[in-house]
């Protein structure tokens, strides 16, 4: 029989504020730590130079996870010209420098090419997995690394500000899977001066605003007190995307245990993916089918 994890049945969101020089993980296991949960997770990897959102799932808020890593995802960066590095960020060797830098309007009128669906092939210092290792691990052995082209959806690409000629500043919207260094190390290409990422910064995931989040700083100062309690949000908060539908104490109970359960009629199609609440909490996702909910993910809470 495997071990019970300790800690607390906690659940819900907190959305922190990422220092740069940490991991994500790292991250995760602060935000654990910090209300003694039994179970947390994020939502979105950030690179640990990376500033911004990241959305901590503690406790059945992990059940949602996919709702906010599926979401749209807007950020802010900058594009260094002129050279090209290892890793497409600021952290790697340089691999090839160019003295050619764009203009303004050379700039706005590239970032049309990566707007709707394109095809976006990952860095080779990336935790995606080529034949079930990390790509960043055969990388750092100095294996040639292939990665194939995922496809992407950007939803918007401007430019917000030019510092100097060296730089820009630039906003992006897109969705899941997308890689800001990539955005960078292609535009660069296609301007035929070669860029990297200097700085990131994740402005906002989903419902989740990095103005609204807690600093690392504040984790360690608040940890294992009923202040930090107060900076969990709702598990409801990551089903934003969903739409809801109310459902009884009897439709309730039969969700609870994974059966079809009643919920009362609300602007949903047969098949439309849902979740039903009672009084305002959470019960489960599911499928509506013509007055019930067939339940994917069940949520069962403790009293907290």
């Amino acid at each position: 029989m495997g071990r019970k994890r300790k800690g607390r049945d906690i659940s819900g969101w907190l959305v922190v504020d990422k220092p740069a020089g940490m991991t994500s993980t790292a991250v995760v296991n602060k935000v654990r730590w910090a209300f003694d949960a039994k179970k947390a997770g994020h939502a979105g990897t950030l690179d640990p130079e990376a500033t911004g959102v990241l959305a901590v799932a503690l406790g059945e808020a992990t059940k949602t996870v996919p709702y906010i890593t599926d979401a749209l995802k807007a950020y802010r960066f900058e594009v260094r010209f002129g050279q090209a590095t290892n890793t497409d960020d600021a952290e790697g060797e340089v691999i090839a420098r160019s003295d050619a830098r764009p203009s303004d309007d050379e700039i706005i009128e590239a970032l049309n090419g990566f707007l709707g669906d394109i095809m976006q092939v990952p860095p080779k210092f990336s935790a995606v997995k080529i034949d079930g290792q990390r790509a960043y691990k055969l990388a750092r052995a100095g294996e040639d690394v292939e990665i194939e082209a995922r496809p992407l959806w950007v939803d918007e690409l401007l430019l917000a500000d030019r510092p100097g000629p060296d730089s820009a500043i630039l906003e992006m919207t897109c969705g899941k899977g997308g890689y800001v260094r990539s955005i960078a190390r292609d535009l660069g290409e296609a301007l035929g001066c070669y860029g990297h990422v200097g700085w990131l910064r994740r402005v906002w995931s989903g419902p989740f605003e990095a103005e609204d989040g807690i600093t690392f700083a504040q984790i360690e100062e608040l940890a294992k007190t009923p202040e930090m309690d107060e900076w969990l949000r709702p598990l409801e908060e990551g089903l934003a995307e969903l739409p809801e539908v109310k459902t009884t104490e009897q439709g309730a109970a039969r969700l609870r245990n994974g059966n079809p359960g009643m919920v009362i009629p609300a602007d949903v199609d047969y098949g439309d993916e849902c979740w039903a609440s009672l009084n305002g909490e959470a019960v489960a996702v599911g499928i509506y089918k013509s007055g019930e909910l067939h339940p994917s993910r069940v949520f069962v809470r403790a009293a907290q």
